[in-house]
């Protein structure tokens, strides 16, 4: 391509090599060097004026000595006269702090955006970003890549018996992206939840039965306002309901069409007097039915697809194995947490709304759940939604960080789903401290695919049998080529047959 560079940064140089001899073109010449006390320095040694520059820079180990590359890489070709930097981060930096975790928290992903446009680019070329709309922090188009097709076309190649097999999220926010990948191979899909286990003894629990019994407050009101009344009127209200049985929860039921019913149900019936009974409404034939056989419970054939199991430690465990400690030892209750603080943490306590709106607490991510897993003291509960039995298993997610999650979501489906075969499917293997290593060890899982796009060390891939990693090279390389010759880039987004 004439009037065309693509400069590689320390990153990924074997991928930015493979992108250049995709494309036929060598990697333009730059001294990548750092100073004594750590300080990046960056020298262009080709003249970049009015030309099309491409910098391929992604995330790494030393993500911010990373950064700090692409954005003085960009102020170089900028400050040379360069006609359009283009950023190519096949994974993006910082991408999982894309929204406000914490009152006082940061936007760190808007920060970086901020700082690549200062810096001068103008446009940026990403796969499979955490969050699509990341896409509107940048003042200059974004083309977000996907993996997918890639995925696809490897599972259609190499895994046998791939169309009887189940995608399946490993947690409730990543659900979009598992049921893309399952219309487009055209399988069922399920999901994997996890819940902290909470007991009936602690104070979380106590509130939580004051909570469920709210429905009784209009009881409790009338019979304040009973003991309020003067000597005649309690003797006139008691004489009138002498036999009067209070209401317990009403029952939901559904008539004919399907629309719920609430049916309150008394203990017994009046004497006399009818103007305060309930009538029921009417029943279908159906509904008579199953009432006269005492069943009054909807048979839904999907909730057989529901499994349950007890995680601890991070792990699937019998039913007659024993729980965890709720509270610590006496020789430890000075750590010992406060009960304030674990009921803070219910469900129950719906955090006060903001002046913005909203709660301003944004929903657990995987590295929540997986910092979860590592307390000895919780007991979780691990849900399997969906049908695996016998068959092969694609969990799916956009990377691997830590194991915590994907060993839990493995076992579940394998120990109480009955799987036959599983595979843990992402884009970004980012692999963090001996992540490789326990995915390897875990027995109930059989391979792990990830792409290119985060540098993993050639030593550590080859210790690890389970590991495939896809290559990129060709579709940054054609994303590349259509972007400089103005072309759209939809075909990169559509599925191709073997």
């Amino acid at each position: 391509m004439r009037n065309t560079l693509i400069f590689a940064g320390n990153s990924c140089p074997a991928l930015a090599g493979q992108i250049c001899e995709n494309l036929g073109m060598q990697p333009a010449d730059a001294e990548l060097t750092q100073f004594s006390n750590g300080e990046t320095s960056v020298r262009i040694l080709t003249s970049v004026r009015e030309k099309d520059v491409f910098v391929v820079q992604s995330g790494s180990p030393r993500i911010n000595d990373s950064i700090m590359e692409l954005l003085i890489m960009i102020s170089a070709c900028k400050g040379g006269s360069a006609n359009k930097v283009t950023a190519v981060l096949p994974y993006f930096p910082y991408s999982r702090q894309s929204k406000k975790k914490a009152h006082r928290g940061a936007i760190t992903a808007r920060m970086l955006a901020n700082l690549l446009g200062v810096a001068g680019v103008k446009h940026v070329i990403t796969v499979d970003l955490h969050a699509s709309q990341m896409q509107g922090f940048f003042k200059c188009p974004v083309d977000n890549l996907h993996a997918e097709p890639i995925i696809a076309k490897w599972i259609r190649r190499n895994v046998p018996n791939w169309r009887e097999a189940v995608v399946v999220s490993k947690n409730a926010g990543g659900t979009k992206r598992v049921t893309s990948l399952a219309d487009a191979l055209k399988l069922n899909f399920g999901m994997v939840t996890t819940d902290r286990k909470r007991g009936n003894n602690t104070m979380t629990g106590s509130m939580m039965m004051h909570h469920l019994h709210a429905g009784c407050q209009p009881a409790l009101e009338t019979s304040a306002q009973g003991s309020n009344m003067d000597k005649k009127q309690t003797d006139t209200h008691q004489a009138n309901n002498a036999d009067r049985t209070p209401v317990r929860n009403p029952r939901v039921l559904a008539d004919s069409q399907g629309s719920p019913q609430q049916i309150p149900i008394r203990s017994g019936t009046r004497s006399s007097g009818t103007e305060d009974q309930v009538t029921p409404p009417p029943q279908s034939p159906e509904l008579s039915a199953s009432a006269d056989t005492g069943d009054s419970e909807f048979d839904d054939r999907r909730a057989r697809e529901v499994t349950h199991g007890r995680l601890v430690h991070g792990h699937i465990v019998e039913e007659d194995y024993d729980s965890p400690p709720p509270r610590s030892t006496a020789a430890n209750s000075v750590h010992e947490d406060d009960p304030m603080t674990m009921s803070h943490h219910s469900s129950l306590f719906v955090p006060e709304p903001q002046s913005l709106g909203g709660s301003g607490e944004a929903g657990p991510s995987s590295d929540d759940e997986d910092n979860a897993f590592e307390n000895p003291k919780v007991e979780h509960m691990i849900t399997l939604v969906g049908d695996v039995k016998n068959r092969t298993v694609f969990i799916v997610d956009d990377m691997i960080d830590k194991p915590g999650s994907w060993i839990a979501a493995a076992e579940t489906v394998v120990k109480r789903g009955h799987a036959k075969k599983v595979y843990c499917i992402a884009t970004h293997g980012v692999f963090g401290g001996d992540c490789l290593e326990q995915l390897q060890a875990c027995e109930c899982i059989d391979t792990v695919v990830v792409t290119n796009s985060f540098p993993i060390n050639a030593e550590r891939a080859r210790n690890i049998s389970k590991l495939v990693i896809l290559d990129l090279s060709f579709m940054l390389a054609e994303a590349i080529r259509r972007n400089h010759f103005g072309e759209s880039l939809s075909p990169l987004f559509q599925h191709f047959g073997d």
